[in-house]
């Protein structure tokens, strides 16, 4: 009997939080150990289920850099990066796509449904979510990286369609030039201009580390709270490695346009989505809008 108190105290716990977000649009990156690990992928999968099931409108995009460099030893192709980018000449390209967009968006959608939502794969390509341009300049310099572009425009029109017929997106980054061209695009900043362009409640990135670290190599000086202003600070005063630097930068992409609230949180932890939505502290890091 005490055992099902509890339970249904922590219901009821839940419940302020469910009723706050009940409607609302969530965007997830999808990444990391919670993408590789099989007991952290059960439990990020059932945790999406979940926030669907109680009414909220979560969106998911997921990259795979991993498994596209994999891909292409097996396939005799050597990954070649600059600054943290990934050179993509036309095979890369295609290698790109086909894992991207087919093997692990696949797998993710599969994973999905045998956990009981309903969920539906997407590309840049479809209904012309993610018009993209050739990237030409990073880091301040010029440079040409082949089939690597940034987002010049979200069209979410088949997002909201999805989402209207019970249906959970997952988006992999990949975009569409104007000429049909296809680039391989970073997937944290996706995810930033998507819950913008949805006008979205929340952005959650899953990352390897617990949050934004006032000393990146000591994950004891996590920083609960800060607003853009702080963290577009610490971005250029170049306080984060190379792997930080996208995620907050899609961060940025998305509070400084109307998301209400951003968060970097440790895929490494099972149930990290339902701590940080269902709990009053959460957990990692939230950005907030700097304010007037």
């Amino acid at each position: 009997m005490e055992n099902l108190s509890r339970r249904a105290n922590v219901l009821l716990e839940a419940l302020p939080f469910i009723r706050k977000f009940y409607g609302k649009t969530i965007v997830i990156k999808y990444g990391g150990a919670a993408m590789v690990k099989e007991e952290l992928k059960e439990a990020a999968i059932t945790d999406i289920v979940l926030m669907h099931y109680v009414g909220m409108r979560p969106i998911l995009v997921h990259g795979g850099g991993p498994e596209v460099s994999q891909m292409m030893n097996r396939l005799g192709l050597e990954p070649q990066f600059v600054g943290g980018l990934r050179v993509t000449d036309a095979d890369t390209m295609d290698v790109a796509e086909m894992v991207l967009g087919g093997k692990i968006n696949k797998q993710i959608v599969s994973l999905i449904n045998q956990h009981g939502g309903r969920a539906v794969g997407l590309t840049g390509k479809d209904a012309h979510l993610i018009y993209a341009e050739k990237l030409t300049h990073h880091g301040g310099e010029e440079v040409d990286l082949g089939y690597v572009g940034e987002v010049r425009q979200i069209n979410p029109e088949i997002i909201h369609l999805l989402v209207r017929e019970g249906y959970i997106p997952v988006v992999s980054s990949i975009g569409v030039g104007i000429d049909g061209t296809s680039y391989n695009l970073n997937a944290d900043h996706i995810a930033g201009q998507l819950a913008a362009a949805l006008e979205a409640t929340k952005l959650i990135m899953l990352t390897d580390v617990r949050g934004i670290l006032r000393d990146k190599h000591d994950e004891g000086t996590l920083i609960s709270e800060l607003t853009a202003l702080e963290a577009r600070r610490m971005l250029e005063g170049g306080q984060f490695d190379s792997g930080m630097i996208p995620k907050v930068q899609g961060c940025l992409m998305a509070v400084e346009n109307g998301v209400e609230r951003v968060h970097i949180i440790d895929g490494r932890i099972k149930h990290s989505l339902l701590m940080e939505i269902f709990t009053e502290g959460g957990i990692g890091t939230m950005i907030v809008p700097t304010g007037p």
